[in-house]
């Protein structure tokens, strides 16, 4: 784990309200594995005060992306940086996506902005494997398609591809889907994560699951971000030391 001030190299404005964050950090960028994640001080005042969390969405070379929408005080001063600024961050922490295995397809399952740490492992993943991703959101909007691959886009409203959830889609799929032997990789909102448990339990497919929480520390001393889990005998996990990606039938969602 580093704590490092890594220079601003670009910002780059995706569509709707997206951006990119690219900064300069070789220490972390060559140990880093998709699924893990930075906890970024967005200021060099005290204010904002915590430390805001972010996937890794992409590495290249000696530099991180970072994939953020503007929602509070602290995404909105990180979108207001400049080339050559420095940004305080600490990383990397958590536990990743487990790209070993016995199987044949990836299945990229991203809600909203949950698409922002699988840019780098669809990159990572073995060139044996297949790779298909199902990307949704409520509109057309809210579908973020940067860094897929054989993509195929649900929305709530109809709006854009398939009209529904993204776990209806991959109903929609399901015999394509097993018939290719498969492993889902998924980020998104907890009600997308419920019904794709459910979905995957009920179809015996293995699942994968990056979570999401408030986190303060980053590492586990705060013991902030506690999620339930399933037939463990402290009952709760720390969705940033354990996680934040769990198998997905680990975890209650």
């Amino acid at each position: 784990m580093f704590i490092y001030n890594a220079p601003l190299e670009k910002l780059i404005a995706l569509d709707n309200n997206i951006f990119l964050t690219k900064v300069h950090c070789p220490e972390i960028a060559s140990v880093i594995q998709p699924g893990q994640f930075l906890n970024v001080k967005v200021s060099e005042t005290n204010y904002p005060l915590l430390r805001r969390p972010f996937s890794i969405c992409d590495v290249e070379d000696d530099s991180l992306f970072l994939m953020f929408n503007i929602l509070g005080e602290g995404t909105k001063l990180l979108a207001k940086k400049h080339i050559g600024d420095t940004i305080d961050i600490l990383g990397p922490l958590g536990t990743g996506f487990n790209l070993g295995g016995n199987y044949e397809t990836a299945v990229i399952v991203a809600g909203g902005l949950g698409a922002a740490p699988f840019p780098y492992l669809v990159r990572k993943l073995d060139d044996s494997k297949n790779i298909k991703c199902f990307v949704g959101g409520r509109s057309s909007h809210d579908v973020i398609q940067y860094g897929m691959k054989n993509i195929l886009v649900s929305t709530d409203d109809g709006s854009l591809g398939f009209n529904g959830t993204v776990v209806a889609l991959l109903k929609e799929n399901l015999k394509s889907i097993i018939s290719f032997k498969p492993k889902i990789f998924a980020c998104g909102p907890n009600a997308m994560l419920r019904a794709l448990k459910e979905f995957t339990v009920k179809n015996d497919i293995e699942c994968e699951a990056s979570t999401e929480c408030a986190m303060a520390c980053g590492f586990g001393i705060c013991q902030g971000c506690p999620i339930e889990a399933v037939n463990h005998p402290e009952r709760y996990y720390l969705v940033c030391k354990d996680g934040p990606v769990f198998n997905i039938r680990d975890v209650v969602i």
